[in-house]
């Protein structure tokens, strides 16, 4: 099976196992034809990112058992739908991102050098 691959082009990095993201709940920023959202771009969430994004229709804060959710806190690793990042981004308010976790697919709609300006240090910061 082919490894997938991060923005940099190496093999894609884990993005965050407490809690456990991505779209397979895997904690990879993996995808399919099945996520509508594209779940490629692997971020440090903070309180205004889900401020905003829970402004936006989509609560991010709020458990919801249902859907295995604990809900997210500042802090938090999590893989976003690329063009909710890019819609943040736009508004000064995108949340740093891990690179060697972030989808290579996030490149069909999220410009490298907006994800590298975002980027957080390889050693700052460690899976969850």
């Amino acid at each position: 099976m082919k490894k997938a691959l991060n923005v940099l082009g190496t093999e894609l990095a884990v993005c965050g196992l407490e809690p456990k993201t991505g779209f397979f709940r895997d904690g990879c920023c993996s995808s399919g034809p099945q996520d509508l959202g594209k779940h490629l771009v692997c971020a440090k969430v903070t309180a205004e990112f889900l401020e905003f994004s829970r402004m936006r229709g989509n609560d991010l804060m709020t458990p919801r058992p249902e859907f295995d959710f604990p809900g997210l806190k500042p802090g938090d690793r999590w893989c976003l739908c690329a063009l909710r990042w890019m819609e943040a981004s736009d508004a000064g308010l995108a949340p740093p991102v891990i690179l060697e976790a972030t989808h290579q697919n996030a490149l069909e709609l999220v410009p490298l050098a907006d994800l590298q300006y975002h980027a957080l240090e390889p050693d700052a910061d460690t899976p969850q």
